[in-house]
């Protein structure tokens, strides 16, 4: 990554065009940019992904990543933080969207995105049994396939899915980046998940959780430092000693503290760590 001194921190995974920030978001963006802190904001469908995009034009590191997310495959539960609330979205449920190739590919041909996604696998909240995951692993696959033919990595949302998700990489890994196919974000697998993932060459990123719950503290031990990243997931998922309110980019820093402790590191070694591997996987320059 080149030499930015007013970049310190990077949040890789983050939604400050969702509906959460429309009534504060310059703000928001203005706490993130004088504290040093970059971000890509992940679209989800369609309309937030092209949000992304346009926030991404309008502020100094910020960029987006351009997909659509496994549960928006199929109808789902209405998410007032990421798609706003009133009378427009009495009833609604996510569209139940289809992977549209070539709007997404005409969005991640623009510079400003840096990766594919939020795509993969999420069994979590399954409606619609075996026919909605193979609407998942459809809308996956096509993303695996233009993640590759616009050469940028796939950020990868996964919940219970891990196996199907490693077995379905596998066996598409000729449409991955070599020694660079993406990153599995918040990442909640097993250290035996980790290695699999890790010997196909991806990146994991951590949040808020890990300031307050030891669940992660095994694998992130594991994991080697020039594969972590920061993230907040927000408007989701606050971390200590924000928990319970509205997450924002600002508050990754919480997160690199906590990565530093768990790695017996110190603070400054894992910012510029964190840094550098931001600047490798998304091509920062």
């Amino acid at each position: 990554m080149s030499k930015n001194s007013l970049l310190r921190f990077f949040d890789a995974h983050t939604h400050a065009q969702f509906a959460a920030y429309d009534s504060d978001r310059p703000e928001v963006l203005a706490r993130a940019h004088s504290s040093g802190v970059g971000m890509i904001n992940i679209g989800t469908q369609k309309d937030t992904s092209r949000a992304a995009l346009v926030l991404a034009h309008q502020y100094e590191n910020v960029y987006a990543a351009v997909g659509l997310h496994p549960i928006h495959t199929s109808k789902s539960y209405h998410d007032s933080q990421e798609l706003g609330g009133g009378e427009a979205a009495k009833g609604f449920t996510s569209r139940g969207e289809e992977f549209d190739y070539e709007y997404y590919k005409n969005l991640a041909e623009d510079p400003k995105v840096v990766a594919i996604g939020e795509c993969g696998l999420d069994y979590f909240r399954l409606d619609g049994g075996e026919e909605a995951k193979k609407k998942q692993k459809d809308a996956f696959l096509k993303q695996i396939e233009l993640a590759h033919e616009v050469r940028k990595p796939l950020m990868i949302h996964c919940r219970n899915a891990f196996d199907d998700l490693i077995e379905t990489v596998i066996h598409n890994s000729k449409f991955t980046i070599p020694d660079n196919p993406g990153v599995i974000h918040f990442f909640s697998g097993t250290p035996t998940d980790a290695k699999k993932l890790l010997e196909l060459g991806f990146y994991f990123t951590f949040g808020g959780v890990i300031t307050f719950v030891r669940d992660y503290d095994e694998v992130i031990k594991i994991i080697p430092l020039d594969r972590i990243l920061s993230e907040t997931d927000a408007p989701y998922v606050a971390p200590v000693p924000y928990r319970g309110k509205r997450n924002e980019p600002l508050y990754v820093i919480e997160v690199v503290k906590k990565l530093a402790e768990l790695k017996k590191l110190s603070f400054e070694a894992i910012v510029a760590q964190i840094l550098e591997n931001a600047g490798t996987v998304f091509n920062l320059g």
